[in-house]
């Protein structure tokens, strides 16, 4: 995934981008942390779009592919089931998706400490530390109380996620202010 830039020119884009990108996370992720029920609602339609769309994708490859393949049509369809249930009943897709982001935060506090790990012991990787041990406090945290916490959960736990990580990008490209030797101040 993330890895320490080393070359200058990769230096220069990972902080302008890092900068970018670091910013509009901790945007995103304190609106979902100051509106939660409104970002898990949020959240589970935008799944259910993206697997309805899926579905029609998969349905136009099987058939232009081979029509008689059942395992393509059968993917569609369960594509095209999950997404119109989340939509009818966004109750039972937000509790999907509590466990499916318990999952994610594991995922993510392990690509955190491995990207803390290709940095050590550069600067910066404290930061991405932090962030790994809160990505996994948030997948126990998800775990232990699902289903009945997910609702407030989903939005809450994802925007500040997202705000740390946009913090650890922020911060990161702060650390990476390329040293000038003619500079003297």
């Amino acid at each position: 995934m993330w890895k320490y830039p080393e070359e200058l020119e990769q230096l220069e884009v990972f902080k302008k981008n890092a900068k970018t990108v670091g910013i509009i996370l901790m945007i995103l992720g304190f609106l979902g942390a100051m509106f939660p029920i409104a970002a898990s609602l949020t959240t589970v339609l935008f799944v259910a779009w993206l697997l309805l769309f899926s579905a029609f994708l998969v349905g136009f490859y099987t058939y232009k592919s081979d029509p008689s393949d059942w395992k393509g049509w059968l993917k569609s369809l369960i594509f095209f089931g999950v997404g119109v249930y989340m939509i009818v009943s966004p109750a039972g897709g937000i509790a999907t998706l509590g466990l499916l982001f318990s999952i994610y935060f594991f995922m993510d506090s392990f690509s955190s400490f491995t990207f803390m790990m290709s940095f050590y012991p550069k600067k910066g990787w404290g930061i991405w530390l932090i962030n790994a041990i809160l990505s996994l406090l948030i997948a126990v945290i998800f775990v232990v109380g699902w289903p009945h916490t997910s609702i407030l959960l989903i939005g809450l736990l994802v925007g500040f996620s997202l705000f740390f990580d946009g913090l650890a990008l922020l911060m990161g490209a702060k650390l990476f202010e390329v040293p000038h030797g003619d500079d003297k101040e």
